[in-house]
């Protein structure tokens, strides 16, 4: 795990929210039909097989995020878009189901996997996930559904307009790409109808269909949002939750990424400081940091670089906002993220192209991986309020880029309508177990322990050394699948935790000190 191809690819791998925000504009030749990576693939027609009134045929699930496919089966559900007027247009939901792997007794309870974002696909997203659910699925069905919006449930998907380092990102040039993304989705989609609310209800709609009185639900970032509004909604349908990287109900995400990610980058970074020979070689990572994303600022660089995907030279512009876009990314692995110091003072040193290489691959990776328009339909709806700027994060690595930006777009955007109780704790008997790492750059383990003040049957883990979403982490598939079979959260002997340790950092591109 030390080498410097390994951290390369973990790179790719914490591609879990978008690389800071760029203009927008419709994707080209987008339909909800069209074929998306990871989708489901079909294989020989075969006679369907029924859970409930819902026909499943067998499939191949993929992922860029997994080498291994997924045997499945894949169906359709129909709901409508507007559920006043359920006779007017309907969306017809994308489902896998994946059937107990152990023979023997089968439990009625399924598992509905929640994925993140908002914008990712469960569908595409899972089979990345699937060995950490390897003891869950030998008893129970795992049920994916992707979310209106996303993946192959009328995609609402939107693009940078240009792909280069010179894409116009001010306010109102992402108000306006917003706009025109807007007009163009709307030929297919009332914008007002892809909120976590209709998502929730689309997924009762689904249990009811499948037949299960209870099920699980497992959520990963904003995945946890639409668990606990389910939770809230559907108490009795809720058998357990599983929320691994939470935000509270209460909490907008119009503007809480830039001190979040200055305080986990304070604990990144001090593992570096810390370490004599990381602090010898590279000397304090924040400084070095402060000073590149000054100079930056001054003066953008002209960087030549090799192309990570194809291997040709390629000329960019590496900017601020795209070294700390970057920062950000990495801050989500912190296993990755032990190469930034290294990277950092090499670029202090003018020698900018691995950062401008590792940008460019994160950037063309991500393209793909949220369906935007999803997103800002449901941040627009229920986050907007908290899109404001504050003096006290002029200073930061990401400053008040992201609420001004989003705030612009949400200028442009339709709104949905947020339920007046929205925003109350979720506060329920309902068995839950929360997950926190301790150098989440997002969700940070203060909110894990807000959260679960008021779930009497709530546990929160907080995982040494751990970033954003820690379901793989350690020991913790075994304590997930001991949590859905006995949904008792407090009986779990998390003392395995305890053997998670501190990823060391980069002292050179072969790893860290001897």
């Amino acid at each position: 795990m030390n080498s410097r191809k390994t951290r390369f690819a973990l790179a790719a791998a914490i591609a879990a929210a978008i690389l800071g925000y760029k203009a927008l504009q419709p994707k080209p030749g987008d339909a909800s039909t069209a074929p998306a990576a990871g989708s489901p693939a079909p294989v020989a027609a075969a006679k369907p097989v029924m859970l409930g009134t819902i026909p499943f045929t067998p499939c191949t699930l993929s992922s860029p995020m997994s080498k291994d496919s997924l045997e499945a089966l894949c169906g359709h559900y129909a709901v409508p878009e507007d559920r006043a007027h359920p006779a007017a247009r309907k969306i017809t939901l994308n489902l896998a189901w994946l059937q107990p792997t152990a023979n023997g007794e089968q439990q009625p309870d399924p598992v509905f996997f929640l994925a993140g974002g908002p914008g990712q696909s469960a569908v595409d997203t899972f089979p990345a996930m699937d060995p950490v659910f390897k003891e869950v699925r030998k008893h129970r069905s795992v049920i994916l559904v992707d979310q209106r919006g996303t993946g192959r449930s009328n995609l609402l998907s939107c693009r940078p307009s240009k792909d280069d380092d010179d894409a116009d990102t001010s306010p109102a040039a992402m108000q306006a790409q917003a706009a025109a993304c807007a007009a163009e989705l709307s030929k297919k989609a009332d914008l007002r109808f892809y909120t976590t609310t209709d998502a929730v209800a689309d997924l009762d709609a689904v249990r009811q269909a499948i037949g299960a009185k209870q099920i699980n639900l497992v959520g990963v970032s904003y995945g946890t949002r639409v668990a606990q509004q389910y939770a809230m909604r559907h108490p009795q349908a809720t058998r357990s939750i599983v929320l691994d990287s939470p935000v509270p109900n209460k909490l907008g995400l119009g503007n809480i990424f830039a001190r979040n990610l200055d305080d986990a980058l304070t604990l990144q970074f001090g593992l570096c400081s810390k370490d004599p020979a990381c602090r010898g070689a590279l000397g304090d990572p924040r400084a070095e940091l402060d000073v590149l994303l000054t100079t930056l600022r001054a003066h953008p660089a002209q960087v030549q670089y090799r192309d990570a995907t194809s291997g040709e030279m390629k000329q960019g512009t590496l900017r601020a906002e795209t070294v700390a876009g970057l920062v950000r990314m990495y801050a989500y692995m912190p296993l990755a993220a032990g190469l930034l110091p290294k990277l950092i003072h090499e670029a202090n040193a003018g020698r900018y192209e691995n950062l401008m290489a590792l940008a460019r691959m994160l950037t063309d990776g991500m393209q793909d991986a949220m369906a935007m328009g999803m997103q800002l339909s449901v941040v627009c709806s229920e986050d907007a309020d908290s899109m404001v700027t504050r003096a006290e994060d002029a200073g930061t690595v990401l400053g008040n880029a992201l609420p001004s930006g989003m705030a612009a777009m949400c200028k442009a955007w339709p709104k949905g309508k947020v339920p007046a109780d929205f925003n109350q704790p979720l506060a329920t008997p309902v068995p839950a177990l929360v997950l926190a790492g301790e150098f989440d750059p997002v969700t940070p383990p203060r909110y894990g322990r807000e959260i679960v003040q008021h779930l009497p049957n709530g546990r929160l883990f907080v995982l040494r050394g751990q970033g954003h979403s820690v379901l793989g982490a350690g020991c913790m598939p075994k304590l997930l699948a001991q949590f859905i079979e006995h949904a008792d959260a407090k009986a779990l002997d998390g003392t395995c935790l305890d053997k998670l340790g501190y990823p060391a950092p980069f002292v050179s591109f072969n790893g860290a000190a001897p």
